[in-house]
């Protein structure tokens, strides 16, 4: 069977991409810092007959996350698709452009675009020497047109869609995919009033697109 591996697998994004994949015959190896969550994901999958297993591991803890990464392409036999969509700025206060200071970026840059080339170097070997391969990486719509209130957040993000599109230039050719995912609505439910909202499973076919019929594109934004 081919395998995804989510990291920042959660109840929403993650589990729509998880389910998307598994029903088209993909394993799906789930990361993220909390077992017992990833425990009830892999279950949900389960019920629905998807084969799932939980490796947890901190993004900000890199080399955690790259035996994490390691031990699932163990387990599963190797890894098909990456998908990297963690969540980091709850942690982070948000500042504007005028205010930001590099201390108020450099927590998510360890966690969008350090984790992401750290997920990457786990994996990347084995796509390029096999020929095959997607990797995909998630973002707000702000790496693409950022706003003042969120300027530290957007600011990493666009770092990380910046090393994304570069990445898939570098790969054309060699059968590997990189593609960035910009999603410019609230997920679920709105965070901001007026703000457009779509569920997880309205965003999560675009993932399989990618990987499969778009193969061509370095980016895809999400919106309604």
């Amino acid at each position: 069977m081919p395998t995804i591996a989510i990291v920042g697998a959660g109840p929403q994004l993650g589990l729509a991409v998880a389910r998307t994949y598994g029903t088209h015959g993909y394993d799906v190896a789930l990361i993220a810092r909390n077992r017992a969550k990833l425990e009830v994901l892999a279950g949900e999958l389960a019920a629905e007959g998807i084969t799932a297993a939980a490796f947890p591991a901190d993004v900000l803890d890199r080399p955690a996350l790259t035996q994490a990464l390691k031990n699932a392409a163990t387990h599963f036999g190797g890894i098909d698709v990456l998908e990297y969509s963690p969540v980091g700025g709850l942690q982070t206060v948000m500042t504007t452009p005028g205010a930001t200071e590099p201390a108020d970026v450099q927590h998510e840059m360890e966690f969008q675009l350090y984790g992401a080339i750290d997920a990457t170097g786990a994996v990347l070997p084995a796509m390029r020497e096999a020929g095959a391969g997607t990797l995909l990486f998630t973002t707000g719509a702000g790496s693409v047109d950022p706003v003042p209130q969120i300027a530290n957040v957007n600011a990493a993000a666009a770092a990380l869609r910046n090393w994304v599109i570069n990445l898939h230039k570098e790969l054309d050719g060699t059968g590997v995919q990189a593609a960035h995912v910009a999603i410019n609505v609230s997920i679920g439910t709105s965070a901001i009033p007026g703000f457009p909202t779509a569920q997880p499973e309205e965003i999560s076919p675009v993932y399989w697109d990618l990987h499969t019929t778009k193969r061509d594109q370095a980016e895809l934004v999400f919106s309604l």
